[in-house]
């Protein structure tokens, strides 16, 4: 029969047994000596003391194996995943620290992606940072710890170079993350202020929408005034980012993003500006309330657990030593 304990670190509780049976004795060896110094009659142990020391001894190795959660007799089951592959695909470039929507662009965008991550249910998920190349931090997975942790790393630094290439972006999303023999169930969720340095966003959309893919774009920042670009010194001082002398506002290009998601089969444009999103919301709107596809699935094997037994034996153990001692103090 095939066996296996699923905490078996729990077992390290079994050193308590010879401390209890050493601390057992010792107090058999106290009460000797005080017999011993307060009368000279034979000294005996009452009869009951022993055999309920040893039960309880018993039921506390049978509750640190319980602990344990011993597992027998394993059956094969077959999980299966039905869900979307999704690609977050975040801008990192240097206009995301504009502070327009606090504490910033781009921290805001962590904020969210973090938040949104507990509603994504059987979905494979992936993300890509870039600026003025893309580089995947994580591909598509359903290890969400470790999405998570790739999306608390993200930073102005993400990307190893400087500007704003959107069409790059999503051609590498297209090409690199996806698989391209489906041609549905598949997103990109971008998060960017939509600045562009002649990547050719448009035709990258276009090549998207022919591979299935629907993308929804979140533009984030002011589409009006704009904002300036904070950077700090190696001395530690804040200042702004200039551009042959002047100072840089940044934009929300509303414009091109609008137009990218017309490229693809049910794309979606969510001006959230500065006024904040709940990008968790809509999530559960358009992604997790959309069709699914088998995406995925393999054969675990299911033990049956039988820790519950454990604990019934070291139950009914002490049930019988305290019954034992009762009865002995009560001849």
């Amino acid at each position: 029969m095939d066996f296996r304990f699923h905490n078996i670190e729990m077992l390290n509780l079994l050193w308590i047994l010879p401390l209890l049976t050493g601390l057992f004795f010792y107090s058999r060896y106290k009460r000797k000596q005080s017999a011993h110094a307060f009368s000279m009659a034979p000294w005996e142990e009452p009869r009951y003391r022993y055999p309920a020391a040893v039960l309880i001894i018993i039921a506390v190795g049978f509750i640190s194996v319980a602990l344990a959660r011993p597992s027998w007799n394993p059956q094969p089951v077959d999980i299966r995943q039905k869900g979307r592959d999704v690609v977050f695909l975040v801008d990192v470039s240097q206009s995301m620290l504009a502070e327009d929507l606090p504490p910033s662009r781009l921290e805001r965008a962590k904020i969210e992606l973090l938040d949104t991550v507990p509603r994504i249910q059987g979905s494979r998920t992936a993300l890509v940072a870039f600026a003025g190349a893309s580089v995947i931090k994580c591909p598509l997975t359903w290890d969400y710890s470790f999405f998570q942790s790739q999306v608390r790393n993200l930073s102005a630094g993400s990307s190893p170079l400087g500007g704003t290439k959107l069409g790059d972006a999503v051609r590498k999303t297209v090409n690199e993350v996806f698989d391209s023999e489906e041609k549905r169930f598949k997103d990109i969720v971008l998060i960017t202020d939509g600045e562009d340095q002649e990547s050719f966003p448009l035709e990258a959309a276009k090549l998207a929408g022919e591979q299935g893919i629907r993308l929804i774009a979140i533009g984030i920042g002011d589409e009006k005034q704009g904002q300036r670009i904070p950077l700090t010194g190696e001395d530690g001082k804040r200042y702004f980012l200039t551009y042959e002398g002047r100072e840089v506002w940044s934009q929300l290009d509303g414009d091109t993003l609008r137009e990218m998601v017309r490229q693809t089969p049910g794309g979606t444009y969510i001006n959230a500006g500065t006024g904040g999103f709940d990008l968790g919301e809509i999530y559960y709107k358009l992604i997790a309330a959309a069709e699914k596809t088998e995406i995925g699935g393999e054969t675990i094997m299911k033990y049956q657990e039988g820790f519950q037994l454990f604990l019934l034996i070291a139950f009914i153990l002490l049930i019988i030593s305290f019954a034992l001692g009762q009865g002995g103090r009560n001849p």
